[in-house]
């Protein structure tokens, strides 16, 4: 499937070959699998994309594998399927980023939360959301083939259309597709703010002024 000698992708490989029709997967894998330039990494991803159906990526916050390895990670969600272009290969890639899991992200991984704030399945409010954003992400999954199509790009989570994947030779990081909203400010006028300075300083002078008049 893959002339390369890097573990990652020979996994990656191995749990395809393994897997028997209809069977699904969630694997993780170094960043570097999701946007690498290599014919083997292209390869995979194509692979992933055009004969299987690729259903998520979830991008993991560097940390969380802390105090072992510090890489960034992500986990890719599929099923094998052997239908090249067909309805029931890719349609649409979700993609989620995961800011926060519940722990610190330094190496003594901490809880952020009490314990029945943690996990996956926990009930937590908006506020709570900001360290533990897993009862999102599962709550989104369920979604994500109907509601969460219709979100924008500067969300946490949206889907891609597989042509346009395709289109980025495959590449699977978020970054790639995800929009950052930029809020705009309204600066005061240059002139203006020369004028107040004007003002400040004639103040200023005016009060030595007064200062000197005093001590006579």
């Amino acid at each position: 499937m893959v002339k390369t000698k890097k573990t990652e992708l020979l996994f990656m490989a191995l749990f395809l070959r393994l897997l028997a029709p209809g069977g699904r997967a969630a694997v993780i894998v170094p960043d570097g699998v999701l946007f690498s330039s290599s014919k083997a990494h292209k390869n995979l991803r194509r692979t992933l994309v055009e004969d299987q159906k690729l259903e998520a990526v979830v991008k993991l916050p560097s940390g969380v594998f802390k105090p072992y390895a510090g890489v960034s990670t992500a986990i890719l969600f599929f099923t094998k399927t052997d239908t090249a272009g067909s309805e029931s290969s890719t349609d649409q890639v979700w993609f989620y980023d995961v800011a926060a899991d519940g722990l610190s992200l330094d190496d003594k991984r901490q809880p952020l939360l009490d314990v029945e704030k943690l996990g996956p399945h926990a009930e937590i409010d908006d506020a709570e959301h900001a360290k533990n954003n897993l009862p999102d992400l599962v709550r989104r999954w369920r979604e994500k083939d109907d509601a969460e199509r219709e979100r924008a790009r500067t969300d946490q989570s949206f889907t891609v259309p597989r042509e346009e994947v395709a289109s980025n030779d495959y590449d699977l990081s978020i970054n790639r597709y995800k929009e950052v909203a930029f809020e705009e400010e309204e600066h005061e006028d240059p002139l203006e703010i020369i004028a107040e300075l004007e003002k400040l300083d004639e103040e200023i002078r005016q009060g030595l002024a007064d200062l000197k008049e005093t001590l006579k």
